[in-house]
């Protein structure tokens, strides 16, 4: 691994979050609040950093980044960006250690949603502002972002866009891959501006609308309200943020055939339509379910909120409206089946993915049918395109391995004596970048009860969960340092 080029890239990366905080920075001047102190020290700070190892690094030399330094650069930055992100909440004492800051903030960049505060609406404008612009960062990726500006500093990013980008294949939507990130950041940003507008108009105040927008898009799920969405009652605002949460969900790429008037690619494609007919059933199947029971009143508000902690859930965005952890037993598998599941591959949800459910399932029909015809030739298909050996190989491979990462961490949490359905639910919506869990940590709870090294262990799992875990493991492999 070229250590040089992966620190020149991490001084980038530390760059760009030093200065995404001076907007808040600026709301708290404006406000004379508290936080002041806190985000001018941490910019301060990331700045310094970023210069000191653009300097001790330099440009010269082989700049050309492979498998090894992409894997660095994509595992470390979140790091760095958590490190550096936490620390407003730290210095401005909203939180009372640093491991509750860190904790925050890497679970505002992996878009997980998952808090440790209790009296959101207590703080400053400008951490408020911070929170939402860390899941908007890290919606999209911040290597993302960066791959615009890597050209500059002369490196190659290919490795990092692989790396980073969520799913079971990463494509180029346009030949140059810097033209790639701009166009990925123009859909993302105007799918923001657009749900801004939608929620202003629905009665919200602009910071409001901004902040949910951004944690909506990026599918993250920090509010600026102590109860949610469900500080809003109106009918408009929750199906504006469930249409746009399903649009979150959905392969990015996929806006890009809309101008080029490919509709029928649009519709054809078996991941967008595995992940509507999900949604569909599993919200329909709640609803019916909440109705017998007598749960609610109204089959509009009964609908509605079904449809909206399903998409909320399957999205991993996390939102929520009523607390689904007092639903019947049956809506709360679905809940459990849903995190699992997770969103399209390429967008900015999380969970194992629909293709990758898709790809599985046909590769056991392909298997069933060996069994009955043992000499024939079958090749599963996706889109109407063999699927690769390969991809299935990892799509397995990626299956396991999440049921090992969940076991291994379920059982560390409960060592430190959380009970298995809070500590399984968890993890599960850790590495789902989901946010809510179960029980202890039900949709109205936070993670602030939870002992220190729980804390950390949950951070991992974020990492982990937002980097597909492979990314993540190869860090602690001697392999990829060595020649």
């Amino acid at each position: 691994m070229k250590i040089r080029v992966v620190l020149r890239v991490l001084a980038l990366i530390c760059l760009v979050v030093s200065c995404a905080m001076l907007p808040p920075l600026m709301l708290a001047l404006y406000d004379r609040s508290s936080d002041i102190a806190g985000f001018a020290v941490s910019v301060s700070a990331g700045l310094a950093f970023s210069a000191l190892m653009l300097i001790v690094t330099g440009k010269s030399g082989d700049n050309s980044m492979g498998i090894r330094e992409g894997l660095g650069v994509t595992g470390f930055s979140w790091i760095v960006a958590s490190l550096i992100g936490g620390m407003p909440y730290w210095i401005s004492g909203a939180v009372d250690g640093y491991t509750d800051a860190f904790f925050e903030s890497m679970s505002g960049f992996t878009t997980t949603g998952a808090t440790i505060l209790n009296e959101i609406e207590a703080l400053p404008r400008g951490l408020l502002l911070w929170r939402s612009l860390t899941h908007w960062m890290g919606g999209m990726g911040i290597i993302v972002l960066s791959l615009a500006v890597l050209p500059f500093l002369g490196v190659s990013g290919m490795e990092m866009y692989k790396a980073e980008v969520p799913g079971v294949t990463a494509g180029k939507v346009t030949p140059r891959l810097h033209q790639t990130a701009i166009s990925l950041w123009s859909a993302y940003v105007l799918l923001t501006l657009c749900e801004t507008a939608l929620l202003m108009f629905g009665g919200m105040s602009l910071f409001d609308a901004f902040c949910h927008s951004c944690s909506t898009i990026a599918t993250g799920g920090f509010s600026t309200k102590n109860n949610s969405i469900a500080f809003f009652t109106s009918a408009y605002i929750q199906w504006v943020i469930i249409i746009f949460m399903f649009l979150s969900g959905v392969n990015f790429s996929l806006y890009f055939l809309i101008p080029q008037k490919k509709f029928h690619d649009i519709f054809a494609d078996e991941e967008l339509s595995g992940y509507t007919k999900i949604t569909v059933i599993s919200s329909v199947a709640i609803a019916l379910c909440l109705l017998l029971t007598g749960e609610f009143d109204g089959i509009e508000y009964t609908v509605r909120q079904s449809f909206f902690h399903v998409v909320s859930v399957m999205t991993t965005t996390g939102f929520v409206v009523h607390d689904y952890d007092h639903w019947p037993e049956f809506t709360k598998f679905i809940i459990i089946m849903l995190m699992f599941i997770g969103a399209s591959g390429g967008s900015t949800g999380g969970g194992c993915k629909v293709s990758r459910f898709i790809i599985i399932g046909r590769q056991l029909k392909m298997e069933a049918k060996k069994l009955l015809h043992p000499r024939s030739v079958l090749t599963p298909q996706m889109d109407g395109k063999p699927i690769p050996q390969s991809t299935m190989d990892s799509a397995g491979a990626f299956f396991v391995l999440y049921m090992l990462f969940l076991g291994i961490g379920t059982l560390i949490t409960t060592a430190f004596g959380i009970d298995i359905l809070t500590a399984f639910t968890g993890v599960l919506t850790c590495l789902s970048n989901v946010g809510p869990g179960l029980h202890g940590l039900g949709a109205v709870e936070s993670f602030t009860h939870l002992p220190a090294m729980v804390k950390w262990v949950f951070s991992f799992c974020m990492l982990a969960g937002r980097l597909e875990l492979f990314a993540v493991l190869l860090l602690f492999l001697p392999e990829t340092y060595r020649k």
